[in-house]
């Protein structure tokens, strides 16, 4: 295959449906009321995009005029299961045919990590608002674009974090913030993840039919098709994502920092390394403890593939341990373990808070909200706090790359070590500049 410049292809598009066809472009930020219908193109359909499409389509504002994939195959596929409730979509394969539609209001995108900044800064540019999958960015200097971005544009930016939608998690954070934990010197978050088994090595192979690899690639760096980098698995490969610790991490490290009202550590160190599988195919860390240290608090990161058996007998959570007792949180519910002073209890036990609601629903539903409302403030997850914690996943990942303790340095922007630095931007390739704003 030849190496070919990034992003210059295009496909033809047409935009669909009836009346909301009529709709200027965005309507809803021009100052003409609201519209019946906030009209979504999806850009990158497989997994969570297809989700996000799902959950938005419950709501009777949401109407899915375009989506967009490198592979047709998809493209196919949903269009099909789309068809059989009557919804008739136009596709492409080419991401700036949607931003270039003006009967399309709002973006889902739901790519590989490695694509997120790009499409998104473009998508704004283009007059959009955004819905990004989690996490924000493929890096510390990605997400400090996005949200430059978001500030120049000032659209509706939602990251796709939609536990921060639900009613247990904002009632044990309430909690947490009450103080009557006492004082909280250590939080554990952790995702052990059984069903995650090894990925057999596997050789390259031509290029599916229907597959625009280039396209697929982007920025990342030019290598022969392989099918264990391609779809879900993209997540185990530093081309394109950062493992367990953005996928993940993203989610209870959010709680974490929540909790304790936490800006940026001051150090991190790492370390960890394919224990579970050493000869797979994948490259993040299957295995994996991060410590960060903050003022006046340690947060505690553990991550293990092939094992269900997690910290409180949790898969994943959050556990804010103080001196009187201990909130443990995750996406089931949340419960307050006592510590006990003479035999007795020195806070009055809170057995287990079930989760209540269907926090993706509700977090598209949020999204709507501000689409219409123009209430930025609103926003449940916007881009200021998923790239918040993006970064510190990202922190996390680069100590343990460098394996060394690295401090921050929140003054600069920027880590003491020259080597840790390296790793503040992804390392892209094919002619990808980075935007600016």
């Amino acid at each position: 295959m030849k190496r070919r410049t990034f992003i210059h292809t295009g496909s033809l598009f047409l935009a669909s449906t009836g009346l909301a066809n009529l709709l200027p472009l965005n309507a809803f930020s021009m100052g003409q009321g609201k519209a019946d219908k906030i009209r979504i193109g999806v850009i990158g359909i497989n997994g969570m995009g297809w989700s996000n499409l799902t959950a938005l389509l419950k709501d009777p504002r949401a109407q899915c005029v375009a989506l967009c994939d490198v592979d047709q195959n998809v493209l196919d596929r949903r269009v099909a299961e789309l068809a059989k409730n009557n919804i008739t979509v136009s596709t492409s394969n080419d991401y700036q045919k949607i931003l270039e539609n003006k009967h399309v209001d709002a973006v889902v995108i739901g790519t590989p990590d490695h694509w997120h900044c790009k499409i998104m800064v473009d998508a704004l540019a283009a007059g959009k608002d955004v819905y990004v999958e989690k996490p924000a960015g493929n890096s510390i200097a990605e997400c400090n674009e996005m949200v430059a971005a978001q500030q120049r544009y000032n659209k509706v930016v939602q990251v796709g974090q939609w536990q921060r939608s639900q009613k247990h998690f904002a009632d044990a954070i309430a909690y947490v913030h009450s103080g009557k934990l006492g004082n909280v010197r250590l939080v554990k978050a952790w995702a052990y993840q059984g069903w995650m088994k090894a990925i057999p090595v596997a050789s390259d192979t031509a290029v599916p039919t229907g597959v625009d690899y280039n396209k697929w690639l982007g920025p990342a760096t030019m290598r022969p098709f392989n099918p264990n980098r391609f779809h879900f698995n993209f997540r185990w490969f530093w081309d394109y994502a950062g493992g367990l610790m953005t996928d993940w991490g993203v989610h209870m490290i959010d709680y974490a920092l929540m909790g304790m009202k936490a800006t940026t550590p001051k150090s991190i160190v790492a370390t960890g390394g394919k224990f579970a599988y050493p000869d797979d195919a994948s490259e993040t860390p299957d295995t994996l403890t991060a410590i960060y240290e903050f003022n006046g608090f340690n947060l505690q990161w553990e991550q293990a593939t092939g094992i269900d058996g997690g910290p409180y007998g949790r898969t994943h959570g959050v556990a804010f341990i103080g001196n009187n007792g201990t909130l443990v949180l995750n996406r089931q519910g949340w419960e307050v373990i006592p510590e006990k002073d003479g035999g007795k209890d020195k806070i009055e036990a809170v057995p287990l808070q079930k989760s209540v609601d269907n926090g993706l629903q509700l977090h598209t539903q949020n999204f709507l909200d501000v689409i219409q409302s123009r209430k930025l403030e609103d926003l449940k997850a916007p881009i200021q706090a998923g790239a918040h914690v993006a970064n510190i996943c990202q922190m996390g990942n680069i100590a343990y790359r460098t394996g060394k303790k690295i401090y921050w340095d929140a003054s600069k922007g920027k880590f003491t070590d020259s080597t840790a630095n390296k790793y503040l931007a992804a390392q892209y390739h094919n002619g990808y500049k980075m935007p600016k704003v």
